[in-house]
């Protein structure tokens, strides 16, 4: 026994050694494997064939803080929906496969995503290792990708421009959406078989398959025309750049822009550009672009017509130096409140000044600035033309007012030369010649004439005078004239007629056409005091378009001209354009009244006729009258009118003479003349005064003659109130204004004797009248 226990015990001490050292390589392997689960990747859980823990580490109690104690349970309870999945995936693991899931599920509110594998332990069967995995930073980045890849290609294919890139054949490897859209194939076709040349209209000669252009190179840029499927071609822009890999492969990678739009766009703004261009250019009124410091950028033509300076000479300069000094504050004021915004829509008047005549002309000025930039335009309107317009308007209106003055003047006028003339043929009468008195009588009759003469021209010249136009050649008229012409000019200037040929007939008033030749010819002599030559020259013209000659514009048509032609002095500009004003002379004090071309002037157009002038200093003056051709049917019809002479026949007679006049004057006068020659001579002071008289008579009345204006009831009137109940009784209308004025008055029976008038005039035309066919 004790032998049993000598030997038991060391084997015991040794077999219990043995033990010891195997419990602590046990617990030293348990601990590694701990310390390995611990530091591992995610949570870890072992268990056995009945899901019992075996071994887990601090993520796995981590993990399932939210379901309870750290076991199998807490992890079907973390799986929530997808339990059944993780049961097939330990079925795997039990049957010694590998399985895996990956599980969504929302803790605290927030969305996560765990990965499950299941892994089965070799040599235990039953066991399982369970490995959970946060995979939702992953999953997170994984979904960012996608999404940023999806825009990616969205942006590819919906970019507004095409991608591409071929291989070394020249076969497409990519494509975007918008560039198989613009040329009408699809992906599938396009990546198959369709290479790069076979797209463009016009392949570049001798070029590798991928290259867009002659020579080729790593970058590559060039406008093609790129066809499409169904025919259309279209230019593109195309830049690419080829990558040679080092197997000799080769990629590239290009970017197409349809340049059609573009194009369009591009043509449109050249179009705009042109048409800017044009308007800028050929504008009528001058433009200036000035920038911020009042420098000329840039102009246009009609500018520099407007300063007659160069274009070069104006841009690059201060806009200042077009102006005239005068007008440079108020400009520069304006040009400063645009700067600052502000809007001034008027215009204003300036003067442009031009260096090279040293003078200036007025403009309107308009000054806008650019929406866009500092720059300010100014645009000129030349008020040269309106000017003158208004110049000539008011001489126009001064004109009318100065014959309107005339008109009346010598209406008034001729009511007191007639009593002063009428009178002194009735002094004549009882001083005979040789008496004391008459040569004063004399002088006072013919100072009288003057003055009637004086009035005639101021009614030539107010075109209110009575014209007896009759159709007639005016060669006739030259050549009766023609001796009093050369008895006027003088034997030191030299007298020429040329007549042309094939005139035709004119209707002029012979007696006032002499008048205006007498008048030219007096001016053409004063014109060569000493010596000259005047030249009369006719010719006949025909006219296609208006011509005008200052205020006046003659028609089309066919016409009769009479040049009057001097060697003398010339008339200056300055004077030219006055010469036909009234009362207008360059001559001295006493030896001009001022009316010959004004008398000229008013008969010529009085007569439907124009005239011309041209003048040269130190050379002469030509003026040119056209008269219009008369028609065939007025040279057919024209009946000689004779003017109103002193008659020397038997001037009495017998006959009941009603005689109305407001003048008292021309009243007694013209009673006493007639009287004197026999006849009986009722008057009235006035119109209703004058019918009265009438309605009084109980013999009937052989004539009436009465004045045309006078207070209350007038001439005409009178005459169609008697003539109503007397409708033969002839009647002779007496007026210092014209006949003119009365052409819708006289008719048949019915007369004129223009005031003032002689004690002869007054009984001759009596005499006619009464002598005339009585009318029925």
């Amino acid at each position: 026994m004790s032998i049993y226990l000598f030997f038991a015990l060391p084997v015991a001490s040794l077999a219990l050694y043995f033990f010891y050292r195997a419990y602590i390589q046990y617990r030293k392997k348990n601990k590694l494997f701990y310390e390995v689960l611990e530091s591992s990747r995610g949570a870890r859980l072992v268990v056995n064939e009945n899901n019992e823990n075996l071994f887990l580490n601090s993520q796995f109690r981590a993990y399932c803080t939210p379901f309870g104690s750290p076991c199998y349970h807490s992890l079907l309870s973390l799986a929530a929906d997808r339990k059944d999945d993780l049961e097939r995936i330990e079925t795997l693991a039990k049957s010694g496969q590998i399985g895996r899931i990956e599980i969504e599920t929302v803790q605290l509110g927030q969305r996560r995503w765990y990965r499950i594998v299941a892994q089965p332990i070799a040599g235990f069967k039953g066991y399982v290792h369970w490995w959970i995995e946060d995979s939702t930073d992953q999953h997170t980045q994984n979904h960012q990708i996608l999404q940023e890849r999806a825009t990616l290609i969205d942006y590819s294919d919906n970019a507004p421009v095409g991608f591409f890139s071929v291989d070394e054949t020249g076969h497409f490897v990519f494509v975007n959406a918008t560039f198989t859209r613009w040329v009408g194939y699809s992906n599938e076709e396009l990546l198959s078989n369709i290479k790069l040349h076979d797209l463009l209209v016009s392949p570049p000669d001798k070029a590798a398959p991928y290259d867009i252009k002659v020579g080729g190179g790593v970058r590559q840029i060039a406008e093609l025309n790129v066809k499409s499927r169904n025919g259309r071609e279209f230019l593109a822009a195309i830049t690419q750049t080829v990558v040679h890999e080092e197997d000799g492969k080769v990629r590239t990678r290009a970017v197409i822009n349809d340049l059609t739009a573009e194009k369009t766009i591009r043509q449109a703004l050249e179009d705009s550009e042109s048409r800017f261009e044009r308007f800028f250019a050929e504008a009528p009124l001058g433009i200036a672009l000035i920038d911020k410091d009042g420098i000329v950028r840039d102009c246009n033509t009609a500018l520099s017509k407007l300063l007659c300076r160069p274009l070069s000479t104006i841009e690059g300069k201060a806009y200042s130096e077009m102006l005239d000094k005068a007008d440079w504050k108020t400009v520069t004021g304006i040009i400063a409140s645009i700067s600052k915004g502000e809007i001034i829509n008027d215009a204003i008047e300036v003067r442009l000044w031009i260096d090279s005549l040293k003078s200036s002309i007025p403009c309107q000025l308009f000054a806008r600035q650019f929406k866009e930039g500092s720059h300010i335009a100014l645009h000129f309107i030349d008020l040269s033309k309106q000017k003158n317009l208004e110049t000539q308007f008011i001489q126009s209106q001064k004109m009318q007012a100065v014959g309107q003055l005339a008109g009346g003047i010598a209406h008034d006028f001729n009511n007191l030369l007639t009593a002063i003339i009428g009178f002194s043929d009735l002094l004549l009468l009882r001083h005979k010649p040789g008496d004391p008195s008459f040569s004063d009588i004399q002088q006072i009759k013919q100072n009288s004439n003057r003055a009637a003469n004086l009035v005639r021209q101021l009614l030539a010249f107010s075109r209110q005078q009575t014209l007896r136009p009759q159709v007639q050649d005016i060669t006739d008229i030259l050549t009766e004239v023609s001796h009093l012409l050369r008895r006027l000019i003088g034997v030191n200037i030299e007298f020429k007629l040329v007549h042309g040929n094939n005139l035709g007939l004119v209707k002029v008033d012979g007696g006032q056409m002499e008048q205006v030749l007498v008048n030219m010819a007096v001016n053409a002599r004063d014109a060569m005091p000493d010596g000259g030559a005047l030249t009369i020259t006719t010719r006949s013209l025909k006219t296609t378009t208006p011509t005008t000659f200052g205020e006046d514009t003659m028609p089309s048509g066919d016409w009769v001209v009479i040049d009057v032609q001097d060697t003398g002095t010339g008339i200056p500009p300055d004077v030219l354009k006055r010469i036909f004003e009234p009362f207008f002379t360059t001559k001295d004090v006493g030896k001009g009244t001022g009316l010959g071309l004004a008398t000229v002037y008013g008969i010529i157009r009085q007569t439907d006729g124009f005239l011309g002038v041209d003048s040269q200093v130190g050379v002469g003056t030509t003026f040119s009258i056209y008269l219009p051709q008369a028609s065939e049917e007025e040279s057919q019809n024209t009946t000689p009118i004779t003017p109103p002479e002193d008659t020397e026949g038997d001037l009495t007679g017998t006959a009941r003479i009603l005689l109305v006049e407001d003048e008292d004057a021309v009243r007694t006068f013209s009673t006493r003349a007639l009287m004197n020659k026999g006849y009986e001579v009722i008057t009235a002071e006035h119109g209703e005064a004058g019918l009265a008289v009438f309605k009084e008579q109980t013999k009937p009345l052989d004539l009436l003659v009465t004045d045309v204006m006078m207070p209350g009831m007038d001439g005409p009137t009178l005459a169609r109130e008697i003539r109503a109940v007397v409708p033969h009784l002839k009647i002779i209308f007496v007026s210092g204004y014209t006949e003119e004025k009365l052409k819708d008055t006289l008719g048949q029976g019915i007369y004129f004797l223009q005031k003032p008038f002689t004690l002869k005039q007054l009984a001759g035309k009596v005499k006619e009248v009464l002598d005339e066919k009585t009318i029925s």
